[in-house]
């Protein structure tokens, strides 16, 4: 699977802050386990599979979850 350019910031702890949850939480929303949302939030780049698990789970669209003037 291709991951994503090493130069994007990932936003999932603002959209975790701004939804008011645990890594716990979004793991149980999206399917994705506790680990991998743990090192997402600490900046490991993720496949774009587990972007689009996220994104669904946590509703939102794929391209809220990374920081881009292309949006």
């Amino acid at each position: 699977t291709k991951r994503i350019g090493v130069n994007m910031k990932i936003l999932l702890q603002e959209i975790m802050y701004s939804k008011n949850l645990t890594v716990r939480q979004v793991s149980i929303l999206t399917g994705v386990s506790h680990s991998t949302v743990s090192d997402i939030c600490n900046g490991a780049m993720p496949h774009m599979d587990t972007l689009e698990k996220l994104a669904k789970g946590l509703n939102v669209r794929i391209t809220d979850l990374f920081e881009s003037p292309y949006k």
